[in-house]
């Protein structure tokens, strides 16, 4: 687009509010899955620049994509359209510090969060494995944690305010436009723009943590006596060629600090070693079950005589995982009371045992990576508004599983297609959901919309709020949105023209817009569109 063109309809909203864009950005995931170029990459200051960026977009017919590390190694944040960065809107607004409510811009970084917290002796009642994510993306894709006495990180969230496609900022909450509210907390960026975010911290604490290994059939025959009950927060790390599993336990302490052990394998020395031998491995693949000894060592700080760290470290720095290398993720959510089926039936297909593991896939030379993550949560007992697209299970416990494949020096693992085509199979059989932000690849729009009841729910909002599709785009396309006749496409939907090879690994990813072109229209007639979507009657998300 002639840049002329957007500093001319930029100056015609209002030329003192600055419109702070740059061209020639390269985006690409934190793990280099993929690349895009979007035409601008808008960094906003206030919320007055939010609002001249939404204006500006329906008078250029731009679609509107926000963006915070792009942990997800998914393409939902790719676009060659706007991309928006929040990283100058993440001010903490306001701390109550008895109460523990905190206020703050949704640009703001968990980690960048969780000091201003720790500053005021509060905390985050839980956390998943990072801690670089936006707090709007976070909520965006139902981030979660590892405790049956937890459940999403949304469960925090005690109101929200969205910037919406007619350029208005609205407040929901569990008393106010409930119905955007659930459909917010799990929003996948097709809503509008997620402005303020109030949330329900709790005191600051310390963990208490410890970590053993081990055998699975162990972990299995455990699983219905206290396996995941016995301390507040519980994770396993399972080596499927070894047939054992490293169990991580914290529980609240009021001891001292002690920090975990470190030796040379635990440093950049191992961390390099392992990197390379992975990435031998991609042409050796053979040598990946000898190296879930590597494993033990690296990531979980095992000693050569099989003792396992502890250590008792400040709440949120406990919680954190170092996820070391570029990867592909593909995590799914069970019923709890499946998990033993599941780890029985994936462990039989990964050693050959085509008739336990009843899975219709041929392992003939695949050879996968260690760990396949197993964490919990419990959404049931939460009192509030559930998110309409929330992946857990409604009336019970959920596991997840997390099939991780490393990329070493991001090169694609030869194992992903068919490992993957098995795993979800396996996860699709047991009543599964896929985690929105990772790597599935075989649910179609159908099964998405079978497995989610209240998909219809969260289509109706999202089509109330932006029916001219300003956030929507391939992605939203391929999974979910409806392919109704005469709405296979929306005015501003942006759609994926083709992908190629990246040179350095990944993959390019260009899009395209309903009009390729430079808007015919005049700025009056821009004006005027604006006039029409603010006047459109829209009972559930009207500001007060």
């Amino acid at each position: 687009m002639d840049d002329s063109h957007v500093e001319r309809e930029s100056s015609q909203i209002d030329a003192a509010i600055p419109f702070r864009a740059s061209a020639n950005h390269q985006h690409h995931t934190w793990a280099k899955t993929y690349h895009s170029f979007p035409e601008l990459y808008i960094q906003p200051h206030t919320t007055q620049e939010i609002q001249k960026i939404v204006h500006l977009a329906r008078r250029c017919r731009r679609r509107l994509v926000v963006v915070g590390c792009g942990h997800s190694p998914s393409d939902l944040t790719c676009t060659s359209s706007w991309m928006v960065n929040l990283d100058c809107f993440n001010k903490i607004l306001g701390i109550e510090k008895k109460s523990g409510v905190v206020t703050m811009q949704a640009g703001i970084r968990l980690y960048h969060l969780i000091a201003q917290l720790r500053e005021n002796e509060l905390a985050m009642p839980n956390l998943g494995s990072i801690d670089n994510q936006s707090i709007a993306g976070a909520l965006a894709t139902a981030t979660h944690g590892s405790s049956v006495r937890h459940g999403l990180l949304s469960q925090s969230v005690l109101s929200l305010k969205i910037m919406l496609a007619d350029g208005r900022e609205v407040s929901c909450s569990a008393n106010e436009n409930r119905d955007l509210f659930r459909a917010a907390l799990v929003s996948l960026g097709a809503l509008g723009i997620v402005t303020q975010v109030t949330f329900q911290a709790v005191p600051a604490y310390k963990l208490q943590w410890s970590q053993n290994l081990r055998d699975l059939d162990d972990i299995i025959s455990d699983w219905e006596n206290d396996l995941w009950n016995q301390t507040e927060f519980t994770r396993i790390w399972w080596l499927p060629y070894k047939r054992k599993a490293v169990m991580w336990r914290a529980d609240k302490t009021d001891q001292d600090i002690r920090p975990p052990a470190s030796n040379w394998w635990t440093g950049a020395l191992g961390f390099h070693t392992y990197h390379t031998l992975l990435y031998i491995s991609t042409w050796l693949p053979r040598i990946l079950p000898a190296l879930e000894w590597f494993v033990l060592n690296v990531q979980y700080g095992f000693t050569s005589d099989g003792k396992g760290a502890t250590a008792v470290q400040e709440g949120q720095a406990g919680l954190l995982m170092n996820c070391l290398y570029s990867q592909f993720v593909n995590e799914w959510a069970i019923p709890l009371e499946k998990g033993p089926e599941a780890l029985t039936r994936l462990s039989a297909w990964l050693h050959g045992d085509q008739e336990t593991s009843r899975i219709p896939y041929d392992l003939d030379g695949i050879y996968v990576h260690a760990p396949i993550e197993v964490r919990v949560t419990d959404t049931s007992t939460n009192p509030g508004p559930r998110p309409y697209l929330d992946n857990t299970i409604p009336d019970g416990p959920t596991l997840y599983l997390n099939a991780t494949l490393y990329r070493p020096y991001n090169t694609d693992p030869p194992c992903r297609e068919r490992y993957y085509q098995a795993f979800e199979w396996l996860m699709k059989e047991l009543g599964g959901r896929p985690h929105w932000a990772k790597n599935f690849s075989s649910v179609t729009k159908d099964e998405f919309h079978t497995i989610y009841p209240q998909m219809g729910d969260w289509l109706r909002v999202r089509h109330d709020v932006d029916p001219d599709g300003i956030f929507a785009g391939a992605w939203h396309r391929q999974h979910i949105l409806p392919d109704d006749a005469g709405q296979s496409r929306l005015r501003f939907e942006e759609c994926m023209v083709r992908t190629e090879a990246a040179k350095t690994g990944g993959l390019k990813w260009f899009g395209q817009l309903p009009t390729a072109s430079v808007s015919p229209q005049s700025s009056e007639e821009s004006f005027e569109i604006i006039r029409e979507a603010e006047a459109e009657k829209n009972v559930l998300a009207r500001s007060e």
